[in-house]
């Protein structure tokens, strides 16, 4: 869990976090660390933030937590005798697996120069952040929320494109969110299934809790010319990217095209401490899609299911034709009753993948326990017959169980029931040719 704070890894500045309910640290960035004489982070497990920051017994009498908002900065400034530093300190609630936890930023600001310069940064910081947010959950799902803060972050950070790049279950990279500046070209299409060695340095650097932060991308020609033969493509000439962790794992890393090199440094903390909103909603728009899977799909065949069959018949142009293609697999108790279940399955499972062979590129349903469905949506009749018996002599073939009934509708504004029980009607009556020819008692 803990992992999802890396982002704030390398920040110059101070960064803790603690459970508000009890007062526990659960992170402390290297810079607090070594500061409060600490030489990892797994000293912290079951110490209050008074008990390290303050060296006290109990809770301080000045605790802001009551004053804490989601997205809201509470400020303070003030000296730390233990560390003998002028600083200012933001405090604000996060919210994390349905528990809050108080985010402190403190910036040490001992000379008068460098007090001036932090506050009207992280004034600039605050603001940011908090609108950023704001503007992206007021979208009605993850894929717009994360479009919208890459225009937000792309437009405010004066960048030229700002992008999200997601690892495979293959360890391939693909860039699955991109927002362009204007008279800019989108390189979207173009970085899908990178191999591993392209970004095979930037990871090493991840795993290490660091982000990758180029003035000049010439730097990188020794170390991985094949990288830097893809970012000159792009006319990109410095760069700024952050990784993105889940779970302990880094999963990607988003990041800005050619920044302004006097602000690269806000740049690369202002992506660090928006990151961790950046993950929350691919894992809120992962869990978006594995509910929408389990609604749509049969879990056995990963076929549609009744719901998708309903969502594509009423998404069909009802003036264009409609081909209808009812599927019994047969024998299929017969293999439950004396194989077993996993073997019924597998048999579901084979005759599933050999219909999706022939009528994938349409719908194909499963619709009842030993029935797969394949709907064509606007074939044409000769396309339709011609794969019919393409279909009719695989089956033979293969000798794969399957009775089928065919229908062919010119346009499909005619009852869709009507239709269906047309091609389930030839499909008993291939089912009974079927048993009548094996001499097979279908009873048992």
């Amino acid at each position: 869990m803990k992992e999802i704070w890396n982002f704030f890894n390398t920040l110059n500045e101070f960064v803790y976090i603690c459970d508000i309910q009890n007062d526990e640290l659960v992170y402390m960035n290297n810079k607090t660390l070594n500061t409060y004489g600490l030489e990892s982070r797994e000293q912290l497990n079951g110490k209050k933030c008074y008990e390290i920051l303050h060296n006290n017994s109990t809770r301080c009498v000045n605790c802001i937590n009551n004053k804490l908002r989601l997205n809201e900065f509470v400020e303070s400034k003030g000296y730390d005798p233990r560390i003998q530093k002028y600083l200012l300190t933001k405090d604000t609630l996060l919210e994390y697996n349905n528990r809050l936890y108080r985010l402190n930023i403190t910036i040490d600001v001992s000379e008068q120069e460098k007090y001036n310069k932090s506050v009207k940064q992280y004034e600039n910081l605050e603001a940011t952040v908090n609108e950023a947010i704001r503007t992206a959950m007021q979208t009605n799902n993850p894929n717009d929320a994360i479009n919208v803060i890459l225009e937000y972050l792309g437009k405010t950070l004066k960048g030229e494109r700002t992008y999200v790049v997601e690892k495979s279950a293959n360890n391939y990279d693909n860039n699955t969110y991109e927002w362009v500046a204007k008279g800019i070209t989108p390189e979207i299409d173009r970085l899908q299934n990178l191999p591993p060695d392209v970004c095979e340095n930037w990871y090493s650097s991840f795993n290490e809790g660091k982000p990758i932060v180029l003035e000049d991308i010439r730097d990188i020609i020794p170390i991985n010319p094949k990288q830097y033969k893809i970012l000159a493509a792009q006319n990109i000439h410095s760069i700024v990217v952050v990784p993105l962790y889940h779970e302990g794992k880094t999963i990607g890393f988003y990041g800005v095209d050619n920044p302004p090199l006097h602000e690269i440094d806000y740049v690369r903390n202002m992506l660090e401490i928006t990151g961790y909103f950046i993950v929350a909603q691919i894992m809120n728009r992962n869990l978006f899609q594995e509910l929408h899977d389990m609604s749509y799909r049969d879990q056995l065949t990963k076929a549609g299911n009744r719901h998708a069959m309903n969502k594509y018949i009423k998404d069909m142009n009802k003036s264009r034709s409609i081909g209808v293609v009812y599927c019994d697999i047969t024998g299929l108790k017969r293999v439950n009753d004396n194989e077993g279940h996993y073997a019924g399955d597998t048999l579901i499972i084979r005759c599933c993948n050999f219909v999706q062979k022939f009528y994938g590129d349409y719908g194909v349903f499963r619709i009842g326990g030993d029935e797969i469905l394949a709907l064509c949506s606007c074939i044409d009749r000769n396309e339709f017959q011609q794969r019919e018996q393409r279909f009719r002599k695989s089956i033979s073939e293969t000798n794969i169980p399957l009775a089928v009934g065919f229908s062919w509708h010119e346009k499909s504004e005619e009852s869709i029931g009507e239709i269906l029980s047309e091609a389930e009607k030839n499909m008993y009556d291939d089912k009974a040719e079927f048993y009548k020819k094996s001499g097979i008692d279908r009873r048992k």
